[in-house]
């Protein structure tokens, strides 16, 4: 117990400084702000570590932080391979093909209003399906390689895509637009000049929201067929094998290849969006 004993006088430790930093002088500074969550993540891995090793957790239950790390050591090269198939052929490829469907549609739904009466009311009971239900059907339609993963995701991203993109167009006010009108703009000049950067911070929110669900659709439709390789086929095949370092190996790659996408969505929004208020903090 005595593992135990020291996760929870770390956590008050830990506690005790993280409220010193968030509520102090230089809460708001650039390094504080990176300090705490890291600090707070580290403290829940040593946690996690002494309480599997205090109370003696098996492997098939939760194994330790350390043994996940040296899974990952030992298994670099499948984790590699797994991730290409799935992150950079499956997810990615779905993404931006969804992604830029939706957002051409977005343009004629936005012109055309018979578009946005029926297909948005279409998108959300599409955007409703359970992705259990619909990706074994895409699996079957379009083979078990890469394709049919991309096929799941881009299902899953083209709505979110789509009802973002044609909020953000509708954003601008009546005054704004007969502004243009007045200066004598054609339709494509007041979307250019106008609609589309007011619409950025909405396009942008879709993209982000994508990005989760491009990687969980894709992982989620591996569980349904896929050659031997992918991260959905791993997390399966080492379930059934009761191999769950090299489960959460995959759990941690994923996490990583996610947040790290989000990120670089993220950036490019600060850059595009800078003029945004939610952007001046």
């Amino acid at each position: 117990m005595i593992y135990v004993t020291l996760a929870f006088l770390l956590w008050a430790a830990a506690w005790a400084l993280n409220v010193r930093l968030a509520n102090g002088p230089h809460a708001e500074t650039r390094t504080i702000r990176l300090a705490v969550p890291v600090l707070f993540g580290l403290t829940l891995l040593i946690m996690w570590e002494l309480i599997v090793r205090g109370l003696n957790v098996p492997l098939v239950i939760l194994p330790a932080p350390t043994q996940i790390a040296a899974t990952f050591a030992e298994q670099t090269d499948i984790l590699w391979r797994d991730f290409v198939q799935t992150f950079i052929k499956g997810a990615l490829s779905g993404y931006f093909i969804g992604c830029g469907a939706a957002f051409l549609t977005a343009l004629l739904v936005d012109r055309f209003d018979f578009l946005r009466q029926g297909l948005l009311p279409v998108g959300n009971f599409v955007a409703a399906l359970p992705i259990v239900g619909t990706a074994p059907i895409l699996v079957m339609w379009f083979g078990f390689d890469w394709q049919s993963k991309a096929a799941v995701v881009v299902v899953m991203v083209f709505f979110p895509m789509l009802i973002n993109t044609v909020t953000g167009l509708r954003e601008t006010s009546a005054m704004q637009r007969d502004l243009m009108h007045t200066y004598g703009a054609s339709p494509w000049q007041s979307l250019l000049k106008l609609r589309l950067p007011a619409a950025m911070p909405f396009i942008f929110n879709g993209l982000k929201i994508s990005t989760t669900l491009a990687l969980i659709g894709a992982i989620v439709a591996e569980f349904f067929g896929s050659p031997i390789v992918g991260m959905g086929f791993r997390i399966s095949t080492s379930v059934g094998q009761l191999a769950l370092d090299m489960v959460w190996a995959e759990i941690t790659v994923a996490a990583l290849a996610g947040s790290l996408f989000y990120g670089a969505v993220a950036l490019i929004e600060k850059a595009v969006t800078f003029w945004h208020p939610s952007q001046r903090a």
